[in-house]
């Protein structure tokens, strides 16, 4: 067929000649022409994507889902498999956990009483500051370990705080905690804290604070990442997208808190999307959540029974 479009004789003397239908002609030319179309779309495509994964620091992590809930974020009406068809042919891949990680913290002391199990892995909430989840885990650098505590709220998933230092103690948890009870809204009464069973959370000063601020105590069993799966998930997504896959490597812990800071408060809660919150990031689904709740009616009080 492309012997008839490389001359300039009369396409219908051609095809008389060499006996080919017109409807076989016209078929293959607008096959060629969708091709073609499809082609300069798929480009067009790749153009995007690639400003995606390079509009933050942190966006590279991006794979075909996130880079998908993306573009149709900015109006983009494409089909997730077309995204990651493009994506593959191009090398361009997400962020993923090499085999061989493994989590895991939790000293427990004995002579310590933990409060119950008030979650049951039912890491749901309504609203914000109905549940935080705790945990906390070590990073490596050059000068020794980092470690990270952190509380996450179950609604949102947002980090609601986080502090770093050389040692995993009490005071560690403690900062992480007052923290999240800075930037926060708590009501007493309202909120459960859920945490694993380290003797750190089942220390008496930890306790006692959350006690004046009105919060319920909650732990998980030992060594079952289960118990405390919302909190050891996000372990799983800092290391991946900050550490491993990139392959991070941090001289000083200063160096390490640094980045530790530029993930969580810079990309994580204002940024990184997430399916389950609708394609927003924690802050935007807050923030939504928080319109909905004043543009929402307002209840009228019940008519009082007259029987």
């Amino acid at each position: 067929m492309s012997f008839i479009d490389a001359h300039e004789f009369s396409v219908d003397l051609v095809l008389r000649v060499l006996g080919i239908p017109p409807s076989t002609y016209y078929d293959w030319r607008a096959r060629q022409s969708a091709s073609s179309r499809r082609a300069l779309q798929d480009a067009q495509l790749l153009e995007m994507i690639v400003k995606i994964r390079c509009s933050h620091e942190f966006a590279a992590t991006y794979g075909s889902p996130r880079v998908w809930l993306e573009l149709r974020r900015q109006g983009i009406r494409v089909g997730r498999k077309r995204v990651e068809r493009i994506m593959r042919e191009h090398g361009l891949q997400g962020a993923f956990l090499r085999k061989g990680w493994k989590g895991g913290s939790t000293k427990q002391n004995p002579r310590q009483t933990a409060a119950p199990d008030l979650v049951n892995r039912q890491f749901d909430a309504d609203a914000p500051n109905r549940l935080w989840v705790a945990d906390l885990t070590r990073i490596m650098t050059g000068e020794g370990v980092l470690w990270l505590a952190s509380m996450r709220d179950a609604f949102s998933n947002k980090v609601v705080g986080w502090a770093t230092a050389a040692r995993a103690d009490t005071s560690l948890v403690l900062t992480a905690l007052d923290y999240a009870l800075r930037s926060r809204d708590v009501h007493d009464g309202q909120l459960i804290h859920h945490s694993d069973k380290g003797c750190q959370y089942a220390a008496l000063r930890f306790t006692q604070r959350l006690a004046d601020a009105g919060i319920a105590p909650s732990t998980g069993s030992v060594g079952d990442s289960y118990d405390n799966a919302l909190a050891e998930n996000l372990w799983s997504t800092i290391k991946t997208e900050l550490i491993y896959w990139p392959g991070n490597t941090f001289t000083t812990r200063t160096e390490a808190d640094s980045a530790i800071f530029r993930y969580i408060d810079g990309w994580y809660n204002p940024r990184r999307i997430q399916e389950r919150l609708g394609g927003l990031s924690p802050d935007e689904y807050e923030e939504a959540w928080r319109i909905r709740q004043q543009t929402r009616p307002a209840r009228l009080p019940a008519e009082p029974d007259e029987s």
